[in-house]
């Protein structure tokens, strides 16, 4: 009986007289409805904003680590040691071209390598000079760094083996010494030594470290070595970057390498590594998980303001009830049901959310965009995220506004008839 009951009265409610009641409402008190609609409005705004900016970090780092290489491994050499303090790593010549031909050769789970000699140099063309990073690599070092050419050849194993006088220029060098003018075929002078420009790199932007990777010159490694920085023993590299065939085999090309190069620097099992075989991939990967981590936190601490506007919605909601107990017990003297009740104070306190929710949308869509232009960030508004706020704040709403609408409902129509 009591069942049937409930669902008799539940048939009753009349949701279009009841919706335009709540609106009504609204409408009678429209600066005490706008001020409660603001913590609303600031915390979607923020909410987008901040999921905004955190996707564009990410997405930025993305591009960088895709504009370094995929699938990198670096060999390092090893660490000396002077009056029992150990330098680190790198401050001993272990590895050698050998090495990397080695590794290239015999490990299977490796897809090409590149040993480096680096330095710094002034370059000169003309009249005009630029301060900038040498490389020196072997041919596979495009293919490793994923990089390709806007003009021009690569270098070959021939110019390696003969230590030939080319160069692959960076945009950012090519533009600062040639300008709108084809450097190619052109002569420049690294350290007063004239090399030939056979190409000139596809442009990469910045490192994850901001370091802008168009400001380099490659030449072949034994160029390096011989003409430009020397050696302290014939052969020596400071490092060597391996690419490995797949993500999934990067553990085994780690495991390979080691195993090789111990093999070769003839290292008994009880002596450490002279050399350390770093994965650039899972640190890359690392900082890009930070970045997603640090925008959910961002929009985490957003959301607060969300449920602060959700309290003043609650608060505001109290009051009105208070202020229309006499409507509230007229409309239940002439047969207005708990649910009816129940239902407008629910629909007020959800226009409120969701009208707030809008208004927010736009305002963090505008943000995010006016941050993009005048501060330079690079931001991504998803159409998930506008939805995540938009439902969350529809969520408030109603989670805010059912106290309110029980307690207006369970009020006895005759106190409420004489209340004052």
């Amino acid at each position: 009986m009591q069942n049937d009951g409930a669902g008799a009265e539940a048939e009753m409610i009349n949701i279009p007289a009841t919706f335009r009641i709540s609106l009504r409402a609204l409408r009678a008190n429209k600066m005490r409805s706008g001020l409660t609609m603001l913590g609303i409005i600031i915390g979607v705004g923020a909410v987008i904003v901040m999921l905004a900016v955190g996707s564009g970090a990410s997405r930025r780092i993305s591009q960088q680590i895709a504009s370094m290489g995929s699938n990198l491994i670096i060999i390092m050499p090893g660490s000396s040691t002077a009056g029992g303090l150990r330098m680190g790593a790198g401050t001993q010549s272990t590895l050698t071209l050998s090495d990397a031909e080695a590794v290239a050769r015999e490990c299977t789970a490796v897809a090409d390598v590149a040993p480096m000699h680096t330095g710094a140099a002034q370059i000169v063309y003309g009249n005009q000079n630029w301060a900038t990073g040498i490389e020196g690599s072997g041919p596979g070092i495009l293919n490793v760094r994923d990089w390709t050419l806007a003009a021009g050849r690569p270098f070959t194993d021939q110019d390696v083996r003969s230590a030939t006088k080319v160069c692959l220029l960076g945009r950012t060098v090519a533009d600062n010494l040639f300008g709108s003018a084809d450097p190619l075929g052109q002569i420049i002078r690294i350290k007063k030594i004239p090399f030939v420009v056979i190409g000139v790199l596809a442009p990469k932007g910045q490192s994850m470290m901001g370091q802008d990777q168009d400001d380099t010159v490659i030449v072949p490694i034994t160029t390096a070595q011989r003409k430009i920085f020397g050696t302290r023993l014939p052969g020596m590299v400071r490092h060597i970057v391996v690419k490995a065939r797949g993500t999934d085999e990067m553990a085994a090309a780690e495991a390979q390498i080691t195993e090789l190069l111990r093999e070769r620097h003839r290292l008994t099992p009880r002596e450490e590594n002279d050399f350390t075989v770093r994965n650039l991939t899972q640190i890359m990967q690392a900082a890009e998980q930070s970045t997603r981590i640090m925008a959910l936190l961002l929009a985490a601490i957003a959301s607060v303001s969300l449920l602060v506007g959700g309290i003043g919605i609650m608060n505001i909601m109290l009051v009105s009830v208070t202020e229309r107990t006499r409507e509230i017990g007229i409309r239940m003297a002439v047969g207005a049901k708990t649910w009816d009740i129940r239902l407008q104070f629910i629909i007020e306190a959800l226009t409120l959310s969701l009208i707030g929710g809008v208004i927010g949308i736009v305002l963090g869509v505008t943000g995010a965009k006016l941050l993009s232009v005048l501060a330079g960030w690079s931001t991504v508004i998803s159409v998930l995220s506008v939805l995540l706020a938009f439902g969350f704040s529809g969520l408030v709403g109603l989670f805010f506004g059912f106290y309110p609408a029980y307690k207006a409902s369970q009020l006895n129509p005759i106190d409420a008839l004489h209340y004052e």
